[in-house]
């Protein structure tokens, strides 16, 4: 179990995985509407709604391509 989990951490945070520039628009957005949101309704929801359903995403990816070592959903599996 902690080959799996360190295996997923290295999935997570690889640097090839997403480029800088999609990373901070990503975290430069989420944080903004951080700001925007805090102290309504929806706040609570959005904090912690996001990262869930990403976490969720990331697990059914996971499934589906059997730990990344099969092509699904727009990712191509080269075999390395």
């Amino acid at each position: 179990m902690k080959a799996v989990i360190k295996r997923e951490f290295e999935v997570m945070f690889a640097k090839d995985t997403q480029p800088l520039w999609f990373r901070i628009t990503k975290w430069t957005l989420y944080i903004g509407l951080i700001f925007i949101l805090h102290g309504g309704p929806w706040f609570w929801i959005w904090v912690l709604g996001v990262p869930l359903a990403g976490l969720v995403m990331h697990f059914v990816i996971r499934w589906k391509t059997k730990g990344w070592t099969r092509s699904w959903g727009g990712w191509e599996y080269d075999g390395r």
